[in-house]
Formats: structure tokens, sequence, C-alpha cells
């Protein structure tokens, strides 16, 4: 008869002291810096539930690769005129690539648009062809798109494709052999099994780009599936956004993939820079780059957001599948209502995660008691953008929640050009014609209680 080992209360407290040796160890010792909700999460759980709490952070507790970079003492940013002061400042003291003008930006609501041109991208590809996104369906738009790129690397294309472990689970392996078969080179990031990088099973690679020839950029919001492009029978299309950006845009987003693709073997390649001194503009669309994840000492989007509540005069207006920001940025966003700036939130009635809607209330609350508007869609909004004043627009892969600006690898184009800003405004615009206010009301405590422990858990996976 198989019996359970027992441990004396010496023994047991000497495990619970082994644990948080080995959380304050880890922590400590790679320098990174946690929101207090998570520390406070973490050193409970290991104290409550060592056997189980301890190895799991061994697992997933790990949410930096690289120590803090020593304090930048700026004397004086060089914008150009389309970039304020303050965003150039906060993007040469992050270690960011500048901002830099490009030829084009063509922004695409359209999911059928934006399957074309992604796939005329894919076909215009003369020399390279690199394609990050976290899934890849098996379905008629991952399909039609691994038929492209098979294609690209017949004819002679360098072809690479990034996908990450845990999005792109789904994917059979005979879809991935005809592509490796047809000469694409393939990758995964972070597999759940047989991972280079052990103990970081939890980071997870959320950017979504298609590089062409180093000269042009499809990025957004959507990763290659069938929800985020096509209307399906009796189900639409997810409401999200993607763009083509033809210029310097696109070498910052080359940049950003050899190193993502070096990480997935498992090398340490340092944090790709392609000039942060001044801002070049060699073309009319003044944009940026503006990366977030492990592989940044900071937490760059979360610092943008920040700075940009803060530098708000006149609206802030946002668009989020998911919203559970850390205290920090929620308050940011409550004090510019207090300032008068209208913030504008939108997002679906019921999204695909159902935690995600349940973590999201109290801060919802939070925010209409201030004086925000928000705003639920019907459909379902997968779309990540924001944009302040007059200032500047945010597009890409980030999400308003503790996973993407603490954990994910994830990266947003910004856009300073009034032609780029004015295109989003009118969007989110058009959008909420759609939409029905969100009317805040009291919980009970029961309920009250579940918010505050998804919110808790949420923030951490």
């Amino acid at each position: 008869m198989l019996t359970m080992p027992t441990l004396s209360v010496l023994e047991h407290a000497a495990f619970v002291g082994a644990g948080l040796l080995v959380y304050v160890a880890a922590t400590r010792a790679s320098a990174q810096r946690r929101h207090p909700s998570a520390a406070i999460a973490w050193v409970l759980a290991i104290a409550t539930f060592p056997y189980l709490a301890t190895p799991l952070f061994l697992l997933f507790g790990s949410r930096k690769f690289v120590r803090p970079a020593p304090t930048i003492h700026l004397a004086g940013a060089m914008p150009s005129a389309q970039v304020p002061d303050w965003a150039a400042s906060l993007s040469l003291a992050l270690n960011l690539p500048a901002p830099v003008g490009n030829a084009t930006a063509r922004l695409h609501a359209d999911g059928t648009q934006a399957l074309t041109a992604l796939l005329a991208l894919v076909t215009q590809a003369e020399h390279s062809l690199e394609v990050g996104t976290y899934l890849l369906g098996h379905d008629a738009v991952g399909r039609e798109i691994a038929d492209a790129l098979a294609a690209a690397a017949r004819r002679g294309v360098r072809t690479r494709l990034l996908l990450d472990g845990v999005g792109s689970l789904k994917p059979p392996r005979a879809q991935l052999r005809a592509l490796r078969e047809a000469g694409v080179e393939v990758r995964r990031f972070m597999p759940l099994l047989h991972n280079p990088r052990q103990g970081r099973t939890n980071l997870r690679n959320h950017r979504k780009l298609v590089v062409a020839d180093g000269a042009q950029v499809w990025s957004g919001g959507r990763n290659l599936a069938d929800e985020y492009f096509l209307d399906r029978p009796g189900r639409s299309a997810w409401v999200d956004l993607s763009f083509v950006v033809e210029g310097p845009v696109a070498t910052q987003a080359l940049a950003q993939f050899e190193h993502d693709w070096a990480s997935a073997s498992g090398r340490n390649e340092p944090i790709p820079s392609t000039g942060t001194s001044a801002p070049a503009a060699a073309g009319p669309v003044m944009a940026q780059w503006w990366p977030s994840g492990p592989d940044r000492a900071d937490d760059t989007l979360h610092a943008l957001l920040m700075a940009a509540a803060y530098h708000a005069r006149a609206r802030i207006l946002a668009v989020t599948p998911y919203y559970v920001p850390d205290e920090a940025l929620l308050e940011a966003w409550c004090m510019a209502c207090r300032r008068g700036v209208r913030v504008s939130l939108l997002l679906p009635r019921r999204s695909n995660h159902g935690l995600a809607d349940w973590a999201r209330e109290r801060a919802l609350r939070r925010l209409v008691e201030c004086g925000a508007q928000v705003w639920l869609a019907e459909r379902m909004v997968h779309a990540k953008a924001v944009i302040v004043d007059d200032a500047l627009a945010l597009c890409g892969s980030a999400n308003l929640d503790g996973r993407s600006l603490f954990l994910n690898y994830e990266v947003m184009t910004v856009f300073y050009g009034q032609p780029q800003i004015d295109a989003l405004v009118l969007w989110h615009a058009a959008q909420l014609v759609q939409a029905t206010p969100y009317r805040a009301q009291r919980p009970a405590w029961w309920r009250d209680v579940a918010e505050g422990v998804v919110r808790a858990v949420g923030f951490q996976l």
C-alpha cells in the first residue's frame, strides 16, 4: 500500500523558508521589479501552498531577461515638429528606436482589405520575408497564408516563420512539415516542451509582424486566422486593426524580428538598436516602433501610457478587448478625467475570455465614477489602439491588461502624423455609433470578492 510521506512542523517551516528564499534570490539576483500586488500574491502563495507555489514560481515567475539600464541624464531631445518633446525624451531614456519618417502608411479596418494587403506583401517579396505571429489558424485564412509563404520560399525568397509556442499549439504537424519542405524556416517561441529558456514558460510572444525585403511592414492586432479577417456562417469577423508602413519603421521591425528569432533558439542577443539619438525625417509619415516585453529592462509601453495620461490635455481615446490595468495606470486615467480630459474607452460587451470580463469590472466602475465614457460593442472587438490629443496614436498588439503590459512580448507602432491620427479618430467614432454606454452597478459582495480574486490571479497568468 502506497503511503504519503509526512513532514514535521519544523521540516514544513524549513520548506516554506526555502521557497521564500528562492523567490527573493530569483527576484533580487535578476533585479526584477514587480507590481506590489504580484509580489504579495507570490509570497502568500509560497507561504500557504509551498509545495505547489514554489515549482510554479520556478516555471512561471520570471518576468525580465535584462537588468534595468543605468539612469540616463538627457541634455534635451531633438524631436521633429511632429513628435512631442515628452515622447521624444521618453523614447531616448528607454533606449528605443527613434521616430522616423516613412513614405506611406495604410490603415486596414476591414478584414478582407487587411488580408489582401498581407498576401500582396508576401507575393511581392523578392529577397526576404519575416513573419511573426502569436497564432496561425488551421482554417481557410491560415492555409491561404501558409500556401503563400510556401510559394515565396519556392521562388527563392528567404522565408522565416516565428510562431508562439502556446498560441500556435493547434497547427498540425502536417502543415508545418509542408512549410519546411517548401523551404520555409519555422521556429516556435518558448514551446511548452524542450524550451531553450527554462523557467520562462509564462512569457509569450504576442507580437504580430510581416516584413517584406526590409522595406515594408504589416502589423497590428490581427493573428493569422479566420476570425480576424473574414465573416463566417452565423459569426461576423472580429473588429480589428492592422496597417502597412513603407519606410524605415520596417527596418526597425526587421531588427526586432532578428532579435526574437535568435531568442527562440535560446541565444541572448543584444537588444536591437536602429538609432535612438534623434528622429529621421526621410518621409512624410512620422512613426516609431515601440516594443515592450521581457527583452526590455523597462516596461516601455506602460511608461508611454503613463506619460501620455499626464500630458494629455483634451482626449484619450482607447480601444482594447481586455481592460485590466494596474492601479497606477487606472489612477492616471482617473486623474486625467478630473483634469477635464475626455477619456473614452471601447470594449466588447463579451470578449472571448470570460475571466477578463470579470476582472475588468472594478476598473470600469472606477473610470465611470471619475467621468470617463465607457462603451460596449456587440461584436467581439480585438483592436488595440490609443489616441492622445492630436499628439500621437498607438496601434499594435498590446492589450490594456497586466499580461500585455508586464509579461508578454508586445509591440505598438506610434504614429505622430495628423492624417494617421485623424484616421484612427474617425474609425473610433464609427465604432461608437454601434456601441452602447456601460452602466456601472454596485456588485453583490460575493461578486466583488470574485472579481478581486480573478484580477489578482489574472495579473500573473
